[in-house]
């Protein structure tokens, strides 16, 4: 259903610094970067849903949407609490440390944080006691 999600930078190489690492440790690697924008995701299949972050194409200032976010399918807590260090090392804020959110659904374990943009994602996984 998705092709690709895209989050605007005002920097695009302090973008890039802040996703490699974590789209690393989620196995993807980047897959495409221009001087505008860089995709992650998986190279050999094309179908596969990507990230992007880039610079507007229409030259105007990135912004971030209040309630938009872009949350990641992990298979367990922790890789959840190694993406959140990733991010928190390399320029990000923390928006919900990693952690049971009950009110979502048993086993519902999940990492909010922002880019250093102000872009929000989170890593998810819908049933932690059965993937670990």
């Amino acid at each position: 259903m998705i092709g690709y999600t895209m989050v605007g930078t005002t920097d695009l190489d302090r973008a890039v610094r802040f996703y490699d690492p974590v789209f690393t440790e989620m196995g993807l690697k980047q897959c495409y970067k221009d001087e505008k924008t860089a995709f992650w995701g998986d190279k050999s299949n094309v179908n596969a849903p990507r990230f992007a972050t880039g610079y507007p194409f229409d030259g105007g200032k990135a912004g971030v949407g209040n309630g938009t976010m872009t949350a990641f399918l992990i298979n367990g807590s922790e890789t959840i609490d190694s993406l959140h260090g990733l991010a928190m090392a390399n320029g990000g804020s923390d928006e919900g440390a990693p952690g049971l959110r009950p009110e979502y659904g048993e086993g519902f374990y999940a990492a909010y944080v922002r880019d250093p943009d102000g872009n929000k994602i989170a890593f998810v996984c819908y049933d932690v006691n059965k993937s670990g």
